[in-house]
């Protein structure tokens, strides 16, 4: 049988645009008709049997205001699917989205920390800088970072998000491609700040794809397991630097992990742009069913999955709601600490009294805790949902052990230096755990995609600071340093629990209110999952509760 798609809010064709707009969001607020609730079974018999003449589904929504997705949301949200076949469009999903997110933030990690590795073969003497101005270099890619941090948030809102991404890669892949022709500080600065320019978006991007793609309960593994390869770049970018530090011959030694780094990039940001997909409704390696499963299994976030009109009132909230700025702290705190973990490791492990090729292998334990800590977290979080904050706890408490050690043990212990060094390596579970709150607990696109942004400039704060703590002056034993990556740890388990207390009392307030209810009914569910759909924010939306 071959049907023909109609929506449940039908316009006359005659209406002017705004008249059809005004009565799309009129009627939207109407029970269905019967008729429509016909057409609506109509459409899901058909696409149920899966026949040849099975009906397109809407990609986007023509209904002012409401997510992209709301009419398709709307045409099968009666639509019923087993958990085979939920697992089955889980799989796809997973090799199409997280492969691409693996291997893109593997490389974004190498790419922006290869001048850790170039500093131990000659790269500061190559551009003609001293101790102060890389420093200077490290901070000055988060400057970039951070000028871009607002203009991508609305540029992905805006534009396909698979594509914007894939273009970022390419992007940069030529940039570093580029570095080794700097021979002074300025072209050095420049070539850096505009990768951290271009690098902005990947971030939260990636957190924004998570809740277009994946329900909240699936969202902590899939994220870890794009994070982990922090620890994978780690123990490969040493084991690289290792390797190219056997080479003696043709160019420096210090061009090479920036050609290598860039050459892969740009091909990688390629296959990006052909695979990573945008949205669940135009995705073209999934069947129409799987499409219409795919976005029913996102709707039951209670937070849609994308809309492209920018909200000010949504702005407004975002900029008023204390979550924002809890997150924003706890980002500053744990990133300070962030330039000893990366561009400044091999000079730390080098003042630790280790040779220079000592200094590139003796980074892979460290690079290793990263990973198994992430992963380990991925799977915690997703067995017990509601474990977030105290995950996030427990590895910001070992940061803390790790950087005290490194405050009070003497210079000479060089063996527990470098062991206090590799706990610390625990600090990016935290700091991945807390970019489920954007994923999981914010909702509305507009407000998302800002406090996304919001949490990336205080990354950029403390990545910005965080270099200016080496002071040459006290090289090697960096004390400065290290006082402030304990500070920045106990900065940020301050706000992980305070957060914690606040999204805890929200979720309890919110159960009393609806009748002291541990769980929603079936109708308030709905009603909640719908709100959603209309790109209401978590604030607004008094079914949201918040996970844990």
């Amino acid at each position: 049988m071959t049907s023909v798609l109609v929506t449940e809010h039908a316009i006359p064709r005659r209406m002017s645009r705004n008249q059809s707009i005004v009565a799309a969001q009129t009627s939207s607020d109407l029970a269905m008709t019967t008729e429509d609730v016909d057409k609506t079974t109509v459409y899901q018999q058909d696409l149920e049997r899966g026949s040849s003449g099975t009906p397109t589904l809407a990609t986007s929504s023509t209904i002012s205001g409401y997510d992209d997705s709301y009419e398709v949301y709307k045409q099968i949200q009666n639509l019923e699917y087993d958990d085979e076949e939920a697992k089955k469009v889980l799989r796809k999903i997973d090799y199409r989205v997280v492969s691409i997110l693996f291997g893109t933030y593997l490389l974004q990690y190498l790419d922006k920390n290869g001048i850790n590795y170039a500093s131990a073969y000659g790269f500061n003497a190559g551009t003609h800088i001293n101790g102060s101005q890389y420093s200077w270099l490290n901070s000055l890619f988060y400057f970039g970072y951070l000028v871009a941090q607002y203009p991508s948030g609305y540029l992905m809102q805006r534009f396909p998000i698979g594509r914007f991404l894939s273009w970022t890669t390419i992007t940069w892949g030529v940039i570093l491609l580029t570095t080794p022709a700097c021979h002074n500080f300025a072209g050095i600065a420049i070539n850096r700040f505009m990768l951290g320019v271009v690098e902005a978006a990947v971030n939260p991007g990636f957190v924004l794809i998570m809740g277009m793609w994946y329900t909240a309960a699936e969202q902590p593994l899939r994220l870890e397991t794009y994070y982990c390869t922090n620890g994978i770049a780690t123990m490969f970018g040493g084991l690289l630097g290792y390797a190219i530090g056997h080479i003696n011959t043709g160019l420096a030694r210090w061009k090479y992990v920036f050609l290598i780094f860039g050459a892969i990039s740009f091909a990688w940001g390629i296959v990006s742009l052909f695979i990573l997909p945008d949205l669940p409704t135009t995705a073209k390696f999934l069947t129409e069913r799987e499409r219409a499963v795919a976005v029913k299994r996102v709707g039951s976030n209670r937070g849609g999955v994308k809309n492209m009109h920018f909200k000010t009132e949504q702005a407004w909230q975002c900029a008023k709601d204390p979550k924002t700025w809890m997150l924003f702290v706890m980002a500053i705190g744990a990133q300070v600490p962030n330039s000893a973990l990366t561009s400044f490791t091999s000079i730390i492990v080098k003042s630790f009294g280790f040779d220079t090729l000592g200094s590139q292998y003796l980074q892979i334990p460290g690079g290793f805790v990263q990973f198994a800590a992430l992963l380990a977290g991925g799977f915690i979080c997703t067995k017990w949902p509601n474990s977030r904050c105290i995950t996030m706890i427990v590895a910001n408490t070992i940061c803390i052990l790790g950087a005290a050690l490194l405050v009070c043990l003497p210079n000479s212990n060089k063996w527990g230096r470098l062991v206090a060094l590799w706990l610390c390596y625990f600090q990016g579970l935290g700091f991945s755990m807390s970019l489920t709150m954007i994923s999981s607990n914010i909702s509305g696109y507009t407000k998302k995609q800002l406090t996304g942004a919001a949490v990336f400039t205080g990354y950029c704060v403390g990545n910005i600071i965080g270099p200016q703590t080496f002071k040459s002056s006290e090289a090697p034993g960096y004390h400065s340093a290290y006082v402030a990556m304990l500070i920045g740890y106990i900065i940020k388990l301050v706000m992980v629990v305070v957060l914690y207390i606040y999204m805890w009392r929200d979720n309890k307030a919110r159960n009393k209110a609806a009748a002291d209810l541990p769980a929603l009914t079936e109708e308030q569910e709905k009603e909640t999952i719908e709100a959603g759909m209309k790109d209401m924010t978590e604030l607004d939306n008094k079914g949201f509760r918040y996970t844990l």
